[in-house]
């Protein structure tokens, strides 16, 4: 079996992983939400508003505060929504997930044993193997 299969198969095995479903489900509930969609669209259309206002020769600073502090306050809304908190709870498992698989995957590619070395960077690594003291 060459790189390439293996990869297909990786990919397969993170699409059965409880992970990877949690945040497809989490996708599938919000994309058919429509309190979430229609805060959303209007979030979008005050971003474009302030891009605009933010264009003008001249600007209304009154206006770009108010937009500004509008489009925050629904972006907390947005986010305080329950199916949101689920969905940012699942993408960020699904996010450490992919980080452990490229790192390993990165670690094997630097010449380290894809059995042993760990699945997460030490912390305070710096992505530079020159400054050090060596991993795990």
């Amino acid at each position: 079996m060459n790189v390439i299969e293996l990869t297909r198969q990786l990919g397969k095995a993170i699409q059965e992983d409880e992970r990877y479903k949690k945040y497809e489900a989490a996708c599938a509930l919000n994309d058919t939400d429509t309190e979430i969609q229609n805060e959303i669209g209007k979030f979008n259309q005050m971003r474009q508003d302030l891009s605009v206002e933010m264009r003008k020769p001249d600007k209304d600073a009154d206006r770009l505060t108010t937009l500004d502090h509008d489009i925050k306050e629904l972006y907390d809304k947005i986010m305080a929504m329950p199916k949101m908190i689920e969905y940012n709870e699942a993408k960020a498992d699904i996010d450490a997930l992919m980080k452990s698989v490229y790192y390993i995957l990165q670690q094997a590619a630097n010449g380290e044993d894809p059995e042993t070395c760990p699945a997460q960077a030490p912390s305070g690594c710096t992505g530079s193997c020159s400054t050090c003291g060596g991993c795990g």
